[in-house]
């Protein structure tokens, strides 16, 4: 998957943003990983805890825009104003596929 300086190789679990190969927590690579799989598409805050912590933590939206921010901070050149993951309010984010 390529979008501006992002590059990600889920087969090897490897990132790049331009240059750099910024280290990912597990977790942040799953969650980049249904991000990157629904490329696009705007995927809900349930679907993606459902995917990366399970059906017990379909509710917890706060832990999800913890998880987004760390996300951002790793791989958005301006994680303040983010070109790639975009935040649709109340449902969920959606990673541009330029």
């Amino acid at each position: 998957f390529r979008a501006g300086e992002l590059t990600v190789d889920l087969t090897r679990r490897l990132v790049k943003r331009g240059e750099e190969t910024p280290h990912l927590t597990p977790k942040e690579f799953d969650l980049l990983r249904v991000l990157v799989q629904h490329a696009g598409k705007v995927v809900t805050q349930r679907q993606i805890l459902h995917a990366v912590w399970g059906p017990a933590h379909v509710e917890d939206a706060a832990y999800l825009r913890v998880y987004v921010g760390q996300l951002r901070r790793k791989i958005e050149t301006d994680p303040e104003a983010p070109s790639l993951t975009e935040t649709e309010a109340g449902v969920g984010y959606r990673l541009r596929d330029e």
